[in-house]
């Protein structure tokens, strides 16, 4: 099992602003190069929701349908794959006041379930959903600092800069 961590600050925000411009799976296409596409079936005002997503992987298209947990007075999202290309992944996005500002914390665990392959496939993906939930808070908060290994460098227009603090 592998574990995908990301952390972020971004400034002058509140939780409850950063949650709402989050859970908007649906502009994640434009806001992260490796996201091909995302359906939104169900969410709020529900508390249980459910989206698919196509991310780009290596030479083809990593797939899964989640079911996502809002808890809107904890600001906190957890997902669960419920089918797809992931054996298992599962995790959360948290948003807490750090002052005037927000920290977003971004934990997932997955398994593609292949032993034999998890030291090829699992660092690509780990560095795939990290550039993505990177791409994605700093397009929806240009402000934003992203803290963490690895982030996306900057590239083409349609990647914005990531500035990365350790």
């Amino acid at each position: 099992m592998r574990n995908v961590e990301l952390r972020a600050l971004v400034p002058g925000q509140s939780p409850g602003t950063v949650f709402d411009a989050v859970r908007r799976w649906e502009r994640y296409p434009e806001l992260a190069p490796h996201v091909n596409s995302t359906t939104v079936h169900s969410t709020l005002p529900a508390t249980v929701g459910s989206s698919s997503w196509e991310l780009h992987f290596r030479s083809g298209l990593l797939r899964w349908t989640e079911e996502d947990v809002f808890d809107v007075e904890g600001t906190v999202i957890r997902f669960e794959q419920t089918e797809g290309d992931f054996d298992t992944f599962s995790g959360s996005w948290t948003m807490t006041a750090q002052g005037d500002d927000v920290r977003v914390a971004f934990d997932a665990d997955f398994d593609f379930g292949i032993p034999s392959l998890e030291g090829i496939l699992d660092p690509i993906a780990e560095r795939v959903i990290k550039e993505t939930v990177a791409w994605a808070v700093t397009g929806l908060f240009p402000g934003a600092e992203i803290y963490g290994a690895a982030a996306p460098a900057p590239a083409a227009a349609a990647e914005p800069t990531v500035p990365l603090r350790s």
